[in-house]
């Protein structure tokens, strides 16, 4: 049976909360592209490497509220604190589209706002 794409992004949210980042990764396409509106375009898995290994150099707080499955979509709707430039934790509100393919996250849309 072929594992739905709510439990795989699941799955990769939970390596990623544990530090796991190259788990995290093992759930992502090659070519993955990430669009953070507002802000940046990442375009590929080393990409998001680099910008995970910048942005996550502690583990964040991270609360889904709820995750929403429509066809090859999983719409992300959640909180996470991050440390600000300053080292100062910061709230953020979280939506995050994720469309798969074959079985991988391939694309992000995510609405980052701060709280």
């Amino acid at each position: 049976m072929i594992e739905s794409n709510k439990a795989i992004l699941e799955k990769a949210n939970a390596a990623f909360a544990k530090g796991d980042f190259e788990g995290f990764l093992s759930f992502c396409s090659e070519d993955t592209k990430w669009k953070y509106v507002g802000d940046r375009i990442l375009d590929g898995k080393e990409s998001v490497r680099r910008y995970i290994a910048e942005m996550y150099t502690e583990l964040s707080k991270f609360t889904v509220e709820n995750l929403i499955a429509e066809g090859d979509f999983v719409t992300l709707l959640g909180d996470i604190t991050l440390k600000d430039e300053d080292g100062n934790e910061a709230q953020y509100s979280v939506c995050d589209v994720w469309r798969f393919r074959d079985g991988k996250m391939a694309e992000l849309k995510a609405f980052v706002i701060k709280a």
